[in-house]
């Protein structure tokens, strides 16, 4: 198939995807608005739809990308044209006028698409122009039917784990010494540094593990505009030889960073379905500590295979770790039901496989 993608080029979500039809056989064409920050795009054609004003949502902007888009479309003639997120992307593509167009909701498009007029229109017209949906999470295809979207038109895909890449492993001597955590227990959290990760609950967890189980080391991996203040915290609550705080990392590094980890936490207040780095920390073979968002309590059963915790809840937080810490046969146990779950439910080929019977359903329904 000819697949066209129209996508952040900087998300690798996307290249994942674009990666792996590739590699496939399959023709792939991926259009951005944004530069692309990979280098390994053997077999992708690459687009970039500059723009037009400095603002990134302006008129002149949107304009400019659709008409660009449906020139370019046009000229490809993909089987399939996949819109990822139902925000500027999704529009564009579906401004396009090309048909027939597939759009994945990432989360908050939808979730609260409806905070303003202007975005609730753009989003219900995204989603109707759109010849099929897909999302990752049953609540997510609910907030799409309740904007009058037929649920026969949505389908619920997982976004799928490299269990592969993602799999337990011994503790890396050279990063534990690397970062000065050599022996003790680590809990890492890979959230992005952003108000709606509240890592600032893990922070705050952090006395009340050491002072209740001893020396442990947090790993606290991610950029953003919070990290300035959750440094700042630490340092107040006496906790900063406790916390590293190591910064974005490359996609190879994390598998590392994981099996070198003890315990995976999340402190997100909103998720779309499961979070990619809680998926990949499951595959690892970690027990997990979510709070009760999104879907996370479709993927963890309290105190069988992890724990949920209640939204802002650093102390509930605490208790859980050091559960978990003083209890060494249970994060094993947790960590192995973890690894088959993902196994067996969120594989990254098996749900591309459904991807690709999806498209070819798709283009045959375009064709007839």
């Amino acid at each position: 198939m000819r697949i066209c993608y129209l996508a952040a080029a900087d998300s690798i979500h996307s290249y994942r995807w674009a990666r792996y039809f590739a590699d496939k056989g399959h023709d792939v064409h991926w259009i951005s608005l944004v530069p692309a920050t990979f280098e390994a795009l053997n077999g992708i054609h690459l687009y970039v739809l500059p723009r037009v004003t400095a603002r990134k949502l302006a008129l002149r902007n949107l304009a400019h990308w659709a008409l660009a888009a449906r020139r370019l479309v046009k000229r490809l003639g993909p089987d399939v044209f996949h819109a990822h997120y139902v925000g500027v992307n999704g529009l564009v593509a579906a401004l396009s006028g090309f048909q027939p167009l597939i759009a994945t909701a990432w989360g908050s498009d939808v979730l609260f698409g409806s905070r303003s007029i202007v975005r609730a229109l753009s989003v219900k017209f995204v989603l109707r122009r759109a010849s099929a949906l897909l999302c990752d999470a049953e609540h997510m295809k609910r907030a799409m039917i309740r904007l009058g979207i037929p649920a026969e038109k949505i389908t619920v895909m997982y976004w799928g784990t490299d269990t592969a890449k993602f799999r337990p492993a011994a503790k890396s001597a050279r990063l534990a010494g690397k970062l000065g955590i050599d022996g003790i227990p680590v809990i890492i959290s890979l959230r992005g540094l952003y108000p709606v990760y509240d890592v600032e609950s893990v922070v705050k967890a952090v006395p009340s593990v050491v002072s209740e189980y001893g020396d442990v080391a947090f790993v606290i991996v991610g950029r953003g505009p919070e990290e300035g203040r959750l440094k700042a915290l630490a340092e107040a609550l006496g906790v900063s030889r406790h916390v590293r705080f190591v910064g974005l990392l490359q996609e190879d590094e994390i598998p590392e960073y994981l099996t070198t980890s003890d315990i995976y936490v999340s402190t997100a207040l909103s998720d779309a379905g499961l979070a990619s780095s809680t998926a990949e920390a499951m595959s690892c073979g970690l027990p997990v500590i979510v709070t009760d968002s999104g879907e996370n309590a479709r993927w963890v059963d309290d105190g069988v295979n992890g724990f949920i915790i209640p939204l802002r809840d650093p102390k509930a937080l605490a208790e859980r770790i050091v559960c978990l810490l003083n209890n060494p046969e249970l994060r094993l146990r947790y960590g192995r039901a973890n690894r088959e779950i993902i196994r067996e439910q969120n594989d990254f080929v098996r749900q591309n496989a459904k991807l690709e019977a999806f498209y070819t359903a798709v283009a045959g329904r375009a064709s007839r």
